[in-house]
Parts: structure tokens; C-alpha cells; sequence
């Protein structure tokens, strides 16, 4: 059951740039905002600019990459409709965390299609939904394990290279996975899929096509993977400009500068070359002289001997969507909040490289918790935006509120400073000397209170310890090893007891035109 919706504005640990371009608060980045208006003058740019032949491409790549496949009914309509020129795609894309990692991969891919199908239904044109597998990152570390509600589960395997060309050897994982499922209501289901996808000898491309195929098929689901040298064949002009002419640092300097200034950083500093070497491993490439050396390599090319084969280049993670975007007829990307704010970095760079920038639509979350959970948030007297702010702050502050010594203080401390303001203003017309004691001892009454109110605050965490330890209970019901749900834990803790209808549940309570914190009960 939907308990409620919180706007991510409302929400005081999203970021601010996030809310500021939800709300078109940014003039120059207003045109990539969801709306059926901005998604027609996408749709406009992205046909002058994507040829047939390229949709014969993408189709080819798309049927050689799931031949192993028995596609639904859907997914082979979309495929099909891929060759028509008004046909477009809505896109997400995602590392290839074991076993789908933390339960956003799974909402991310359900908003995708949920827009793809609203698209579909307000408009003249067609759209296919896309999962862009990020097979070429290289941080094993960073997908080589998922945590449940019991237990932490990781795969064994070497770092370094393209993470999607590691051919899975150890599965031993899979046998505490089964131990902790077996008795679920749709245990046994996940534990076939998981020894289905992670079998020895396949990669982490194929267990990931096969994990994300079995969960989503019959959605009408479309991956790719963008390993691929037809696809990188496509790349050609753009990647000698990259390595030629620097484009993604020269021409993202005006919006890396603006988001600096105005939200303190940026999430991807960009580098002279944004490009990767493939070999065994993934390395970058740099600029010496008319040299382009392989970082920790022994290797140095010419322009001309680099360029002779690009499915040996790589893009990094700002010129990865310039890729994606130059081989799919995309009109609208799904993404987190860091990927939409990275994204925002780049506009004119798409406009250099002459490649339609997409809408950017910040992905919904979803928090799911038991009835009883929600009782005691009402029992808390707290509220469930006061646990996704510093909560820490709020629970001092509900802390002092509840305490008679707490008022007195703040009453007497703002007659302070009210008397204190009156008797500056005074002393001001006498001697400077005079002002200088005055606001001094203003000073150290002051701190004597900020004393006063600190002991106050220790002496209220003793007084009332049991209702500490129920609040940081339940705040980490909410908040699994202190981090959000959806990054804690993964999709089998709510598969395990509803199974499909779980992935149907939520795709219905899916917002396509709002970026939410969608509450649901389980």
C-alpha cells in the first residue's frame, strides 16, 4: 500500500542543485527539464541527426547481443520498431553491480520503462526503453557485492580492466545466498535466477544480461552493451577530437566554472583527455608532446597508430553519455542525482560534437518499511522528513523543546541579547571604550549560556536514554547501516516475499513527471 509521496525538494539531504533544477531555477538549463514540450524539440534535433544506417547499426548490434535470448513478445516489437525514423529511445545505465547491487539499479529501470510507456501514450511517436550496461568501468571493488537485511555477499575476482570481460570463478557466494532464501515465500525463484546468471565461466556481461532480462522482458526492455566496435566505429570523429583538440575540458569550462561557483563543486572534474586505453586492464591516456602515452604502461602512440582500432578506447564518465547518445536515437536519460549533475557539466560539449542533448530526469526513490514501522514514527513525534535531514540536529532539538529548563533559557538568553542590543546602542553615543565593555561581557554571557544549553543537552541524552535508543533504532529501520534503503540493500530482501508482483508494485507507483521519495508500505 502507498503510504506517501515526498517531493525531492522538500527533502533537506538532496542536493541543492538537484532542487534548483527541478524547480527551473537554472535559465541555461531549463530546455533539458521533463516536459512533453521539451521531449518534441529533443525529438526534432535527434532526427536530423540519426541516420537509418545508424538504426541499422544499432539494431544489428542489439540482435547480436541478445541472440542467446528468447525475447518477449515486446521486446522483439521494440526491436522492430527501432528501424522507424520515429522511433526513439528513453535510456538508463548502470554498473554491473553482483546480482543488481543496491535496489535503485532496479528502480532505475522501471522508471525508464514507465516513462518510455507514458511517452507512448502522449505522443505521436514511439519510444523504446534502454538499459546501457556500463561494461567498460574498471572498479571491481565497487560492484563485487551486495548486502541484504542478514548478510553481506561478495564474488572474488581481479581488478583492473573492463569490468564487463571478467569471467566469473568464484560462485561461492551463492551458497550462503541460498541458505539465507530457501525458506522465503519466492526464495527458491531467486536463488534459480542467481545460479542461472552467475555460472562459471561467464562473464559479468552475460549474468547481468541474463539477471536483467529474466526481471524485465516482458516490460519490453532493450540492453546494450557498449563494448562493441560497431558501435565504437561510430565514435571515430569524436574520439580523434577528444584526443586531438581536448573538447570535453575546453568546452565544459563555462558550466564547470558557474556549478563550482554557485554549488562548490562539481561532480566529475574533467581532464584533458577523457579516455581510456583497453587492454588487460583500463587505463588512461595523456598527452606528451606529439606522444599519447598509456598511463602505468609502456606505451606510447602516434595520433595515427591510436586511432588505427578505437575498440580499444574507452570513454570516462563525462564522455560516456556523449557516446551513448551518438549511437542510440535517445531523447531523455534516467538517472541518479550525481549522474543528472555530472550530465549538467556537458551541454556544450554535445553541442561541439553536434549530438542532441537529452532530458535529464532525476530518478524516483522508494522506501519501503512495515506497518509497525510507520506506527513508531508516529510514535516518535517526530515526522519521516525530520530522518532524511541532519538528523542528529533534530534530535537535540526535540530533545531541549521537551525540557521546562530548556525554554527558561531560551527566554532569558533572547531577553539578553535583547537588553544588551538596547544598552550598545546607548553606549555607542558615549565612549568607544564603554561599547567595547558592553559587548564584550555581551560575549561572555552569551557564552555562558551556549555552556548552559550544552550540559543541558548531556544531562537531557541521560534523563531520557531509553527514547534515544528507540529513535536510533528506528532511524536505522529507515536507514540501513546509516545510508538510504535503496543503497543499502538489494531488490531479493523485497523480492523474497511478493516476487514479480513486487516489480509490478512498484512500476505502478512509479511518478514519470516528478522526482519523488515514494513511501510504500511492505
Amino acid at each position: 500500500m502507498q503510504k506517501l509521496k515526498i517531493p525531492f525538494q522538500e527533502i533537506g539531504s538532496i542536493p541543492q542543485l538537484i532542487k534548483d533544477f527541478l524547480n527551473d531555477e537554472i535559465p541555461q538549463f531549463r530546455n533539458y527539464r521533463f516536459t512533453l514540450e521539451h521531449i518534441e524539440q529533443v525529438v526534432k534535433e535527434k532526427s536530423t541527426q540519426f541516420s537509418f544506417q545508424q538504426r541499422e547499426i544499432l539494431v544489428q548490434v542489439l540482435q547480436k547481443q541478445l541472440q542467446n535470448f528468447t525475447l518477449s513478445e515486446k521486446q522483439s516489437q521494440n526491436l522492430e520498431l527501432l528501424l522507424s525514423d520515429n522511433t526513439f529511445t528513453v535510456t538508463t545505465g548502470h554498473q554491473l553491480n553482483l546480482f543488481s547491487g543496491p535496489v535503485f539499479f532496479i528502480y532505475k529501470i522501471l522508471q525508464t520503462i514507465k516513462t518510455a510507456d507514458f511517452l507512448n501514450q502522449n505522443s505521436e511517436n514511439k519510444f523504446v526503453p534502454i538499459f546501457w550496461m556500463a561494461t567498460e568501468d574498471h572498479d571491481f571493488e565497487e560492484i563485487n557485492h551486495f548486502k541484504t537485511a542478514q548478510n553481506f555477499h561478495q564474488i572474488k575476482g581481479k581488478s583492473g580492466g573492463a569490468v564487463g570481460r571478467i569471467v566469473i570463478d568464484d560462485i561461492s557466494f551463492i551458497d550462503e545466498f541460498e541458505k539465507e532464501f530457501k525458506d522465503d515465500v519466492f526464495g527458491t525463484q531467486l536463488i534459480l535466477l542467481m545460479k542461472k546468471a552467475y555460472q562459471k565461466g561467464k562473464t559479468l556481461t552475460e549474468a547481468t544480461q541474463i539477471l536483467v532480462q529474466e526481471l524485465f522482458s516482458e516490460f519490453g526492455l532493450l540492453m546494450i552493451d557498449g563494448d562493441d566496435a560497431l558501435l565504437k566505429n561510430q565514435m571515430v570523429e569524436i574520439f580523434s577530437s577528444e584526443l586531438k583538440d581536448e573538447i570535453t575540458h575546453h568546452f565544459s569550462k563555462e558550466n564547470v566554472r558557474f556549478l563550482s561557483e554557485k554549488y562548490g563543486k562539481v561532480q566529475v572534474n574533467p581532464r584533458e583527455i577523457n579516455l581510456f586505453y583497453l587492454s588487460d586492464t583500463r587505463n588512461r591516456i595523456v598527452k606528451k608532446g606529439d606522444q599519447f602515452e598509456v598511463l602505468d604502461k609502456n606505451l606510447s602512440f602516434t595520433f595515427e597508430e591510436i586511432t588505427q582500432d578505437f575498440s580499444k578506447i574507452s570513454p570516462n564518465a563525462l564522455l560516456r553519455p556523449v557516446f551513448q547518445e551518438k549511437v542510440l536515437p535517445n531523447i531523455a536519460y534516467i538517472g541518479g542525482n550525481a549522474e543528472i549533475m555530472y550530465w549538467l557539466e556537458l551541454p556544450e560539449v554535445f553541442k561541439q560534437f553536434e549530438v542532441a542533448f537529452p532530458i535529464l530526469i532525476p530518478r524516483n526513490s522508494m522506501l519501503f518499511l512495515r506497518n509497525k514501522t510507520y506506527q513508531k514514527i508516529e510514535k516518535s513525534g517526530l515526522n519521516i522528513l525530520d530522518f532524511f535531514g541532519n538528523f542528529r540536529t533534530k534530535l537535540n532539538q526535540n530533545l531541549l523543546q521537551e525540557s521546562a529548563v530548556s525554554e527558561l533559557l531560551i527566554s532569558n538568553e533572547k531577553a539578553i541579547k535583547e537588553n544588551f542590543e538596547s544598552l550598545k546602542n546607548k553606549a555607542s553615543l558615549t565612549d568607544v571604550t564603554f561599547k567595547n565593555l558592553v559587548e564584550a561581557e555581551e560575549t561572555r554571557q552569551l557564552k555562558s549560556f551556549a555552556r548552559m544549553k550544552k550540559r543541558l543537552l548531556r544531562a537531557e541524552k541521560i534523563k531520557n536514554a531509553d527514547r534515544l535508543d528507540f529513535l536510533e533504532r528506528l532511524y536505522l529501520e529507515i536507514h540501513p547501516s546509516g545510508n538510504w534503503q535503496e543503497r543499502a540493500l538489494n531488490f531479493s530482501s523485497f523480492f523474497a516475499e511478493n516476487g514479480s508482483v513486487w516489480l509490478k508494485n512498484c512500476y505502478q507507483k512509479m511518478d514519470v513527471d516528478k522526482s519523488m521519495l515514494i513511501l510504500m508500505e511492505y
